[in-house]
This record gives structure tokens, sequence and C-alpha cells, in this order.
């Protein structure tokens, strides 16, 4: 089947160069996400891999699978984009004092949805992470702090679970060139904050956590908090650290939460997430106000990364509700 499309797509059938390359496309977005951080950017890198595909498909020569190839193309583009340094600096608003200054301002959250078709058996034989994990927004802001070269490595290796010659041969790169960037990379992300349990939460636990959220108050928020939760709001550079550095945050807000009257529950990076809404003084419907991602650990929160209204679509909800 494959050999069939690949003849009749260099023979310039466009639907058979579709067929062939549509089944990885999911895959390759999640890939470029969490080379970039960035669901836009991921999506114009897979747009423009596909492009460089079809445009160099001539040159082709069949030594690995199609998917291989794609990838390369992928990770080349990403490592292109990476090097332009495209990142604008953002306006900065401190709430309160923050324990420390991130730089991943423009780390978005991925929608669940675009993983619903994502292969079973896409990671390799050496893949050191578990799917959900190496998508979570921890690890995906991880490796945003990586140079290009060890987060591609990283990637490659431990995520897909390409086998070290592969690996190489896809980046480019000489097996002893691939070992020290990952070597390097696995050495950073082995002190990189904790990561979210890669078990959904109960229930019972997620009410809790509205609710307190909600109310205003701060008490009984941090006690649903791990020592060393960490709060986050990009594009703002700000982080909070640890329960005192967060209760400082959530109740300079405190009127903000308050103010919320609905949380709509979504789902991102595998984990929970909620749109918030506030009543309109003077239409009177609610309208979306924020987006609020959560990773829970031991049954606590251990992350809260509060993002802009810009990323709400992506996610399906709406900017109002009657």
């Amino acid at each position: 089947m494959t050999e069939r499309l690949l003849k009749a797509a260099r023979e310039g059938d466009r639907a058979a160069f579709v067929a062939l390359t549509e089944p990885h496309r999911r895959e390759l977005q999640v890939h470029c996400y969490r080379m970039l951080g960035s669901v836009q950017d991921a999506e114009d890198a897979v747009q423009e891999t596909l492009l460089s595909a079809w445009l160099g498909l001539s040159g082709f020569e069949g030594r690995s699978s199609v998917r291989t190839w794609l990838y390369r193309i992928a990770t080349n583009r990403c490592l292109n984009l990476l090097r332009t340094g495209r990142r604008a600096p953002q306006p900065e608003t401190a709430a309160a004092p923050p324990t420390g200054r991130g730089e991943v301002v423009w780390l978005q959250p991925y929608p669940d949805s675009l993983m619903d078709d994502l292969p079973d058996d896409a990671p390799g034989p050496e893949a050191r992470y578990e799917s959900r994990e190496a998508v979570s927004l921890a690890f995906t802001r991880a490796l945003q702090l990586l140079p290009p070269p060890q987060r591609a490595a990283l990637l490659v290796r431990d995520v897909l679970g390409y086998r070290a010659a592969e690996a190489a041969d896809l980046l480019g790169v000489t097996v002893d060139s691939l070992n020290g960037s990952l070597k390097r990379a696995r050495a950073a992300l082995a002190v990189a904050p904790t990561r979210p349990d890669p078990i959904d939460p109960d229930p019972e636990l997620l009410e809790r956590f509205v609710t307190a959220f909600t109310s205003g108050a701060v008490d009984d928020l941090v006690a649903l908090m791990t020592d060393d939760i960490w709060v986050r709001m990009p594009p703002l550079p700000f982080e909070y650290h640890g329960t005192e550095a967060a209760a400082s945050i959530l109740d300079a807000v405190a009127a903000h939460r308050h103010a919320i009257e609905r949380m709509v529950p979504t789902d991102a990076n595998r984990q929970p997430a909620w749109g918030e809404y506030v009543r309109d003084p003077v239409a009177g419907g609610l309208h979306l106000v924020g987006v609020l991602v959560v990773g829970f650990a031991g049954g606590k929160v251990c992350e809260m990364t509060h993002f802009e209204t810009s990323v709400a679509a992506r996610l399906g909800l709406p900017n109002t509700l009657a």
C-alpha cells in the first residue's frame, strides 16, 4: 500500500500524498508542540513540514520509513524556528512579589482532542517516557529550557524511542554527538520541577479544588497543595514556588477568583483544566476571563498554570455563555 501511494505521489497525485502523510499528522504536531511549546507554532511547523515533504518527495530514497522521514523534516523545521529567536518580550505586571522569573512565556496548553487519534504503538523500543507524561505541561515547559539540540535528542531517543543510530541519522549528527546531547538533557530533566501523576485525580478532589478556588479564601486552597507547588501565568514571566508564595498571589487575586461564577471543565496536556467565567454586569451573560490547567501529585495540587483567553478556542471553550 505504501509503495503504491508513494509511486503515485511521486507522479504528482496529491491525494496519494495526503493518504501517505495524513496518518502521521497528529503525532507530528504533538512532536512539534514539544519542541516549540506553542500550539500555533506547532501547527505552522507541521504545515511547513508537509509542504517541504511534497516539494522534496523526489529526493526521498526510501532508506527509512515515511514516518521517520517526516519526523526528520519536522524536527529540522523546529530547530530552524528556534534558531531565529522569534520570542518577543511580554509586558510585565506582578500582582504579588514572585519567587522567580520564568523564561517560557510562550507556553500554551495542548488540547486533548488533538491526541485522540494518536497511534498506540508510536513510541519505539527505547522510549523512556510514558506518553501521558511526555505531553504534560511540566515536561513541555522543562523541554523549553533545554538548548534545541538537547531537546531534539531527548525527544527522538526518550520519547519517540528511536535507537541511537537511527536517532543520530534522523538528526544528522554522529552517535557520539547525540549521546553527549542526550546525557546533558537527561541530567537537566532529572532536576526539573515535580511532574503530575500519570493518572486522573479523584473527581471528588477536583470538586473540592474548584470550590476552594472560587471561594475567594486562600486557606482551603493552600490545604490542597503540595509544599513545592508552582503557580505560573504565561505570557507573564512571574513564577510562585511553595505554599507561601502561592498563597500571596492567590490572595492578591482573591476578588477575581470570588467573581468566577462558573468553571467549565475541559482537558489539556492530559491534565484537568477549566475555563473561568464571570458575570457581565451589563449584558448579564457569562464571559470567559481565563483558562486554568492543574497538575496533581499524591492527591494534592502540585502546579497551577493560568492562561489568557486567547488559548480557549482550541480547548473548545466559548467566549460567552448564556
